[in-house]
């Protein structure tokens, strides 16, 4: 008596477990027989209501097929334009759906799927040429990883672009309201130049470099339709702009009240880049500063390092200083820069709480 065996790879069950907290359905599509297709399932940690044949599926309408799949996790002796059917039936049921497939007869579905993976080891041409990913490994965890990958990057490019919204409202309020209010030109274009350098590398670079929310796989997918910077990001991006920029122009003023205009634009100038640095770690962790120290990102403190270094060498050096139209302020001045960026971020974790 031979037997033979093709055990379950190591691995599957916890990326089962995991797509399942993170609000993905996984769904076995075989061509092996109901019974050992229910074994494997079992082994997967696959649920569902039974297992669906080929030859139930044959007698279902499109509409039928959909709601019996909404049951269902395993799908056996299942031909392969049967395969179409079970992709175009979940879309139809508003899934976004990723098919894995490795064979010429498995290429239709492929090309269905919003996403076709094919494999990279064993898969033939036709199914790499219909997919749209290629798994190199042959490995499902390996999915799972990408998965978790895209997710991260989404998140941080949602991070840079609230950050981008936030920083350039008191850069605008900052270069239009002088001339309004008669007061002496704060931003010049060097000053410009000087914030840009810190606000591209640290979209491009620090929260590209941001590890990944402790919860991003028990979260539910996004919707399809959301866009990448919706209504609600863009205000809330606004509100916390406004609220550095009316702290920077109070001080600002209050600035010009006591000092010559030089010590005034050094110490506003000052605040402007503090807060700029505070924005950046608000803004990097969804738990808000008390997330940001507990998770290190050193691009991030390579970039607020730089920025902190460069900013004491225009103040201390002469002729940088004049090339900036600053003179160093007394140290309080330089004081109220530093409560400046405080109270901003204080404000925003407060705000940041109760929403």
């Amino acid at each position: 008596l031979v037997g033979f065996a093709d055990p379950l790879r190591a691995g599957i069950p916890e990326a089962v477990a995991e797509c399942r907290r993170a609000g993905v359905r996984v769904l076995m599509i075989t061509g092996d027989h109901p019974e050992t297709a229910r074994a494997i399932a079992r082994q997967a940690g696959l649920e569902g209501d039974g297992v669906l044949a080929g030859t139930g599926i044959a007698g279902l309408d499109p509409a039928a097929l959909a709601a019996r799949l909404a049951h269902v996790s395993v799908c056996a002796r299942v031909l392969p334009s049967q395969k179409l059917d079970i992709v175009r039936a979940l879309q139809r049921s508003g899934h976004v759906v990723a098919m894995t497939g490795d064979g010429v007869n498995d290429a239709p579905a492929l090309r269905a799927a919003d996403v076709g993976v094919a494999m990279g080891a064993r898969g033939t041409d036709v199914a790499r040429e219909a997919a749209d990913l290629t798994l190199l490994d042959d490995r499902f965890a390996s999915l799972v990883l990408a998965l978790r990958a895209g997710r991260r990057i989404y998140d941080n490019m949602r991070k840079a672009m609230d950050y981008v919204t936030a920083i350039h409202v008191p850069i605008a309020v900052l270069a239009l309201l002088p001339p309004v209010l008669d007061w002496p030109i704060l931003l010049f274009p060097m000053h410009i130049v000087f914030m840009e350098l810190l606000i591209n590398p640290a979209c491009a670079l620090a929260f590209e470099n941001e590890p990944e929310e402790p919860e991003l796989m028990r979260r539910p997918p996004r919707p399809r339709d959301e866009p990448l910077l919706g209504i609600r990001a863009i205000v809330a991006g606004l509100l916390q702009g406004s609220w550095a920029a009316a702290l920077l122009a109070a001080g600002y003023g209050w600035a010009l009240a006591f000092l010559p205009e030089d010590q005034a634009r050094a110490t506003a100038f000052c605040a402007l880049i503090l807060c700029n640095l505070g924005l950046l770690l608000v803004g990097r962790r969804r738990g808000g500063v008390a997330g940001a120290m507990r998770v290190p990102n050193p691009v991030f403190l390579a970039l607020a390092a730089g920025a902190l270094v460069v900013l004491a060498v225009t103040l201390a050096v002469p002729a940088v200083a004049t090339m900036m139209r600053f003179t160093l302020p007394p140290a309080a001045w330089l004081g109220t820069s530093v409560l400046t960026a405080a109270l901003m971020v204080a404000g925003l974790q407060v705000a940041r709480r109760k929403r």
